[in-house]
């Protein structure tokens, strides 16, 4: 029961988007050039794309949290959850920076991934962590696409996706050494038909 409503707490907060960050935000090394408006939209449009990322990413570790039986696995889970909450609050703290919002629909994202988590849990863990593995391999690949996308002048959001991507990595390192397993094709491919659906709505949306 405790666990329950630790997670309904988390869950409310990071939807209210008011999940603490334990760390600062990444410091670009140049500050930021003017954007012209174009180039805001595009830098809003993608950091919110990453913001709905880890809003999934809250809602995967803490569902494999409540379903694994492994205490030490279900504390790695919760660590990697809090790790993702930075990433949540550095993104929401950049929208607002560049006078934008988050997606309108984050409940939508955060229900559809809390469920993905849950069953991969009751599969077992080894299928558990082969989600975070392919989900992380994915995140990494979006934030690397963005790193290109990005205005040049915009360090700040660079700075920001720089670092998430280098920890989205380690997350899936992490994951392959606890045991995570490959996941078949066609279940790796419908994940990207769905993260493909999720990105292009909450660019506009």
């Amino acid at each position: 029961m405790d666990a329950w409503i630790s997670t309904l707490d988390q869950s409310l907060k990071t939807l209210a988007g008011v999940a603490p960050m334990s760390r600062p935000a990444p410091q670009a090394t140049a500050p930021d050039e003017a954007l012209d408006e174009g180039q805001r939209r595009l830098s809003a449009s993608l950091m919110r794309v990453n913001h709905v990322g880890e809003v999934c990413a809250q809602a995967l570790y803490r569902a494999q949290a409540l379903s694994t039986r492994d205490e030490q696995l279900r504390e790695h889970l919760q660590h990697a959850a809090q790790e993702e909450i930075d990433h949540l609050a550095w993104c929401a703290d950049r929208l607002r920076a560049l006078n934008d919002r988050p997606s309108l629909l984050n409940p939508l994202w955060y229900g559809g991934a809390f469920a993905i988590g849950t069953v991969a849990g009751l599969v077992g863990d080894k299928v558990s962590l082969g989600f975070v593995i392919e989900t992380e391999r994915q995140v990494e690949a979006h934030l690397a696409s963005h790193l290109e996308r990005l205005p040049d002048g915009d360090h700040s959001s660079r700075a920001i996706v720089a670092r998430m991507k280098e920890e989205e990595a380690r997350h899936a390192e992490e994951a392959r050494d606890r045991g995570g397993i490959d996941l078949p094709r066609p279940v790796r491919g419908l994940m990207r038909m769905a993260a493909k659906v999720m990105t292009r709505t909450a660019h506009h949306l």
